[in-house]
């Protein structure tokens, strides 16, 4: 009797996923060919609101579609009851950076107190908002910053990050900037780093500056202040 149970799960489990494939091949097809010009399709599987199949192309973009692939939905998926942003959420899991594979040569640290607690920053000198973030940054205390230039904003900020890089003292050159305007003198140097952290952020979707990434992966986009830089950091177990 417990033979035959036991079977008949197994049966059950390989119909269900056998449905699953044919569901999901049914969708990519009719996707395929109807619209040539989506990316590759990297994966389909079940959302969280029935009916509703979720398409992720290009690594990391989320879309959704019907059973048969004859609608295509580009937005954001929201749990009403939950209160929470189901796409927001997806992408943030696909665009997690490990921390412990940040190619760290390609930064510099800026070390404040006992420097034991860890956060990343990419940022453009010639970002605004950067500016009032690192402001706010110079009261956090015992905290090693990994400071990877990053600009994206125009060859303006390409050039400031190159003197910066060349300084003798990175650390001071950016902070002299980015607190107290005071800009780095030209300098000449291997700034290859610079196009390796444009190209690392374009490969994780980092966007916009300044996002930061915590030592538990956690990514923060956007200008944030002192006392939630100070939350992120205490989560970090």
């Amino acid at each position: 009797m417990r033979l035959t149970t036991k079977i008949l799960a197994a049966v059950a489990i390989c119909a269900s996923a056998l449905a699953a494939f044919a569901q999901e091949s049914v969708i990519r097809k009719n996707l395929m060919e109807r619209l040539p010009n989506l990316p590759k399709i990297d994966e389909i599987t079940k959302s969280s609101m029935p009916g509703l199949f979720e398409v992720r192309v290009g690594g990391t973009d989320v879309f959704y579609t019907d059973a048969e692939g004859n609608y295509l939905i580009q937005g954001n998926l929201i749990d009403t009851k939950a209160k929470r942003n189901l796409t927001e959420e997806r992408i943030a899991k696909l665009t997690e950076i490990d921390f412990d594979a940040l190619p760290i040569k390609d930064a510099f640290t800026i070390v404040r107190g006992n420097g034991k607690r860890k956060v990343a920053v990419f940022e453009d000198p010639n970002c605004g908002y950067c500016k009032r973030f690192e402001r706010d940054l110079q009261n956090v205390n015992n905290v090693t910053v990994y400071m990877f230039l990053y600009p994206i904003l125009g060859p303006s900020s390409t050039e400031r990050s190159k003197n910066i890089w060349c300084a003798k003292d990175r650390a001071k050159a950016w902070t002299d900037w980015m607190v107290k305007d005071a800009d780095a003198p030209a300098g000449t140097c291997d700034t290859a780093a610079l196009t390796r952290n444009v190209e690392f952020g374009k490969k994780h979707k980092i966007t916009g500056t300044p996002t930061l990434i915590f030592a538990d992966g956690n990514r923060v986009p956007g200008a944030i202040g002192a006392a939630q830089v100070e939350k992120f950091l205490a989560e970090v177990k």
